[in-house]
């Protein structure tokens, strides 16, 4: 196994002793090229590489420790939030190290608990992510619903990142981000960005999407479409002559769809399938798989709204998209996350393991590896 470096204030940390400051902790996470850092107490501290926990060989926390370790790193008004809500978000930039969003929370016994996850300043473009080309051209509507899915950790705010990068390079768009917190920081190229962390510049995402309709917004980002409220109004911009990107945590283009619809009672649900059939553009679900040799790959199922798909939507067909994105796709730009699995597998990417363990669709899948 890989020797994990552990970054130390003197270079002769002893391995026994929790006199460590979370500052140091972070920078093992940048040098050892994770995604993850989770401090929770009666274990090691441990990082996240390639998906994988590796515990640090620290010593076993305690909770003082950890709250000795992170208390030092927020306010006192973050403090109270935190002792009055039991979690805090939060997302912070440390000068040399990396940017990082952060999660405080309180396990049983009253012990506080941390992870971290770190957060590139450099953004990466869509070249960087190798991202199929179709993204570069969704991202040119002038309105519509775009939607990255996919579960935690899968990539979702790094491609989202990336696609505002494309439009911050080449077109004079005002953007207003709204997340909890606000991850990526962008510096406007030809773009204007407006950057809004729920809770802090704003009390919720329902609240800062109806406001960002009046701020003159040609893009908005919705950190997560978490609620009926926000997902009608985004819905609603994205019909009124924006274009609205936001995420769920769906897994597949289907179940995306399925899940903005149920979001509503029964007698609403024929108006929101009338409105996302004209408003959705594409819904881009993604997952990262450990790739051969080390890293991640992503790999994606992709939507691409047309008149077919439109007209499904609308007559509460959805079950019958699925073998509609299968249909001229060298036109379409779709893709199912089967093919896109099949295809890594066969460029030697991925195992057939890895594949059927992060398949949305087994039964499709099986036969096609032989299983």
């Amino acid at each position: 196994m890989e020797q994990i470096r552990q970054e130390t204030q003197n270079d002769s940390l002893d391995p026994k002793k929790i006199d460590v400051s979370l500052e140091t902790l972070l920078k093992t996470v940048v040098h050892n090229k994770a995604s993850d850092l989770h401090l929770v107490a009666r274990s090691e501290p441990q990082i996240r590489i390639d998906g994988t926990l590796r515990p640090l060989e620290l010593g076993v926390l305690k909770g003082d420790d950890i709250q000795d370790i992170c208390y030092a790193l927020i306010t006192d008004v973050q403090k109270s939030d935190l002792e009055e809500n039991r979690e805090l978000d939060f997302a912070i930039e440390l000068p040399g190290v990396g940017r990082f969003r952060g999660n405080y929370y309180y396990t049983m016994n009253g012990d506080l608990a941390a992870a971290f996850r770190i957060i590139p300043t450099n953004i990466p473009s869509l070249d960087d992510l190798r991202a199929p080309a179709i993204f570069k051209e969704v991202v040119k509507r002038e309105k519509g619903l775009i939607l990255v899915t996919g579960p935690t950790g899968s990539g979702k705010s790094t491609t989202l990142a990336a696609m505002l990068n494309e439009i911050n390079l080449n077109e004079r768009k005002h953007i207003i981000t709204v997340e909890d917190p606000v991850e990526f920081v962008h510096t406007n190229k030809k773009g204007l960005f407006s950057h809004r962390n729920v809770g802090v510049d704003t009390k919720s995402y329902a609240k800062a999407l109806k406001s960002a309709l009046r701020e003159d917004p040609d893009i908005i980002l919705v950190g997560e479409l978490r609620d009926r409220e926000t997902i009608s109004t985004a819905i609603t911009a994205a019909e009124t002559g924006h274009l609205v990107f936001g995420t769920l945590h769906t897994n597949s283009a289907i179940q995306t769809i399925n899940r903005i619809i149920d979001s509503f009672e029964g007698g609403e649900q024929l108006q929101v399938r009338n409105m996302l059939s004209v408003s959705l553009t594409a819904v881009i679900s993604q997952s990262l798989l450990p790739k051969i040799g080390g890293g991640r790959l992503a790999i994606h199922e992709i939507l691409i709204n047309n008149n077919a798909i439109a007209n499904l939507i609308r007559e509460n067909k959805v079950h019958q998209i699925y073998s509609q994105m299968q249909l001229n796709q060298q036109v379409t730009g779709m893709v199912t996350q089967t093919q896109s699995l099949m295809k890594a597998i066969r460029a030697n990417q991925i195992t057939k393991e890895m594949a059927m363990r992060y398949s949305t669709n087994q039964q499709e899948l099986a036969p096609l590896l032989g299983v």
